[in-house]
């Protein structure tokens, strides 16, 4: 009996040397490759980054480390500054580099997946820019509100290019109106989309759109048309979107005219 015990201490004793040996060999073999390596400074993320974090704040997470350049990753970012206008489109996890490929446009992240329709309403899909839905932080599945701004200064009749024959009117009523119109509205598709414009003299600007679908009554889906062609026709009305909760407040809430605006 004794000598088994003798025996399984000895084994015990010769593994535990043997695995430190390894630990001793590996060590030293990874020094050996280091040693006379080309050395390149990377981002290495040193917090936990929420996936959608802007570029411009990056920097809070990061911080400069040498590796051996055949431990650096493809397509590091090199300068903070070449994210700026980006998001991450992945939660970033602390030693991890800062690659390139970990960032998209606010519009590419926010395309990204569906929600099925709940019964009884209708799907209805409207362009809106980035900046009036909440910078592209829109994602299926997100409940919004929709705020509706009305700019009564156009004429109430047809504009240039209507049919001929279209009835005109020249009811025009001054001011802009801006209301908080449906609250917690479902999100079930976002895709991203570009509008390109020609100006006199031929030259070609691109504005960020999200089509935005929302799963909307037969009234909503009236008035939410209804401000989306508006604001084809005049750059100070349309629709803005807000990220809203279940839980957030939807007190308070009034019509706003120029008149008011500071009551």
């Amino acid at each position: 009996m004794r000598i088994r015990i003798i025996g399984a201490v000895i084994a015990v004793l010769l593994a535990a040397v043997g695995g430190y040996l390894l630990w001793m060999y590996v060590q030293s073999a990874d020094q050996r490759a280091a040693d006379g390596a080309e050395f390149a400074q990377v981002f290495v993320v040193t917090e936990e980054v929420p996936s959608g974090t802007p570029g411009e704040l990056i920097g809070d997470y990061v911080e400069i480390d040498e590796l051996p350049q055949l431990a650096i990753q493809p397509e590091i970012v090199t300068n903070l500054d070449d994210v700026a206008g980006l998001v991450t489109n992945a939660e970033l996890v602390p030693g991890e580099q800062l690659i390139e490929a970990r960032f998209s446009s606010p519009a590419e992240l926010a395309a990204q997946g569906d929600v099925a329709l709940p019964e009884g309403f209708q799907e209805v899909t409207l362009p809106v820019e980035v900046a009036r839905a909440v910078g592209g932080a829109v994602r299926p599945g997100s409940t919004v509100g929709v705020v509706i701004t009305v700019d009564k200064d156009v004429k109430a009749g047809p504009v240039e290019g209507d049919a001929p024959g279209a009835p005109t009117t020249d009811a025009e009523v001054e001011g802009t109106t801006t209301k908080f119109t449906f609250h917690k509205v479902l999100v079930t598709r976002v895709q991203a989309g570009t509008v390109v414009t020609t100006n006199a003299e031929e030259e070609v600007t691109t504005s960020d759109v999200l089509m935005v679908t929302f799963a909307a009554s037969t009234p909503q889906i009236e008035q939410l048309v209804w401000a989306a062609e508006l604001q084809d026709y005049n750059d100070s009305s349309g629709i803005w979107l807000t990220l809203e909760p279940e839980d957030a407040d939807e007190s308070g809430s009034r019509e706003v005219t120029r008149d008011n605006i500071f009551e």
